[in-house]
């Protein structure tokens, strides 16, 4: 205890560990060993000893706690929960138990039995701001939105806590009420401009598709914190929801450059530089780059093709295009824009009969490509198939706004996916 006071765990773990071989399945002795590894950050080598102490002295609420603050650390949070119930049943007015005990049933998602027993580490503490604000946040998952607003404004000085209106707009996010919510959170940016705060408020606009505020929160989050990767992606959607495609070219470009092996960039990158036109297409070759290193991912590949076949293009970049058009196609043959693409290209070498079977192949796998109503129409056509012809022309016009309706969906998903990025 002396060597450990003065902060020498080294002599303190040497001196305990003689003790332990001269006086084994002591609990003393391993709870006191096993927390000197704790100290010393070796988590392993600490669980066996102290799983030894919960043994042998069973009755021991601390010993439960130190057993599961020491599974947490390994994540092996099942077991640290089942300890942490058994030190709350051996010791229920101990705070810091219910507190740990309360934050593992929420990541468990147990929000309900999270709400009460942070509820009791509430009352047994008092006046501890951090820990009612994390009493309220598990009402919130919990559904019981009155009582956590409650317990917000009955902290003292809460107007003036960001922390407080962070919390705040997350019940107001719940109750449907979007004006208060975005006001707190833009209150909480004002208090503590952190990354955290710049963050949600930048989406809070971009969950309600109020492009042009997120925008703007984005722009000032990015220049602010430049290491920041949410606050890029942040941006680059924001860009792509306003139609803003070209904007978004370089962000998601300098995204997938930094994380070379990322699909979700290479598609957004690939979505927003296929419907742009030339313009601001330069930092479209790193979408290239990264379909020819990752064959298996065919949606790149299409995306790439469709940038690589163009009107005038370089008879290089035909070649490169046709190959990973290839490559698409081995790896998903029933992705229909591959498909599509396929027909394209046999229609660019005057192979109408030969386009028709891609074309055909990638309508079965997606019915309201009006693009490809378009080209079988126009196959039919050129091979006397004239009533075919009239019927897939009446289809393209039917599916018309497909396009922009496949922008849309992918956008709400990609949305979702940026509103549940937590760091």
């Amino acid at each position: 205890m002396v060597a450990q006071d003065r902060g020498d765990l080294g002599q303190a773990r040497t001196i305990l560990e003689k003790l332990r071989r001269l006086h084994p399945s002591n609990f003393a002795v391993d709870e006191s060993l096993g927390m000197v590894y704790v100290g010393q950050q070796k988590f392993s080598e600490a669980l066996p000893l102290l799983e030894a102490a919960a043994r042998e002295q069973p009755s021991s609420d601390a010993a439960q706690a130190n057993l599961g603050a020491a599974l947490y650390r390994l994540q092996r949070n099942h077991e640290a929960l089942a300890a942490f119930r058994r030190a709350a049943q051996l010791n229920p007015a101990n705070a810091q138990t219910q507190q740990s005990l309360g934050e593992l049933l929420l990541d468990a998602g147990q929000s309900r039995k999270a709400a009460e027993a942070l509820a009791e580490a509430v009352r047994l503490t008092k006046d501890d701001p951090a820990l009612t604000l994390e009493y309220a946040s598990a009402l919130v998952a919990a559904g019981d939105l009155d009582q956590a607003e409650q317990a917000v404004n009955a902290m003292p000085n809460s107007d003036n806590s960001a922390e407080a209106h962070a919390v705040l707009g997350e019940i107001d996010e719940k109750r449907g009420d979007y004006r208060a919510a975005a006001s707190h959170f833009a209150r909480a940016a004002a208090l503590d401009p952190s990354e955290a705060n710049a963050w949600a408020l930048g989406v809070e606009f971009l969950r309600h598709w109020t492009f042009d505020a997120a925008i703007r929160e984005f722009q000032a989050g990015s220049l602010k914190f430049p290491a920041s990767t949410r606050m890029k992606l942040g941006l680059a959607t924001a860009y792509f929801g306003a139609g803003k495609y070209g904007e978004s070219i370089p962000v998601y470009a300098a995204l997938l450059q930094a994380d070379k092996d990322n699909r979700l960039y290479a598609e957004m990158l690939g979505m927003a530089c296929t419907a742009v036109s030339s313009a601001g297409k330069g930092d479209c070759a790193t979408l290239i780059a990264y379909a020819q290193s990752h064959p298996r991912d065919a949606r790149a590949a299409t995306y790439a093709t469709t940038l690589l076949l163009t009107e005038n293009a370089d008879p290089a970049d035909v070649a490169t295009g046709r190959k990973l058009l290839d490559q698409a196609i081995r790896t998903a043959p029933h992705l229909p824009e591959a498909q599509y693409l396929m027909g394209l290209v046999r229609q660019q070498d005057g192979d109408w009969s030969g386009s028709i079977a891609p074309l055909q192949a990638a309508l079965a796998a997606k019915p309201q490509m009006a693009e490809a109503h378009y080209r079988l129409a126009l196959a039919y056509w050129r091979t006397g198939r004239k009533h075919e012809a009239q019927i897939e022309a009446a289809l393209q016009k039917k599916y018309a706004q497909a396009q922009q309706q496949d922008l849309d969906r992918r956008l709400r998903e990609v949305t979702t996916f940026v509103v549940d990025v937590r760091n």
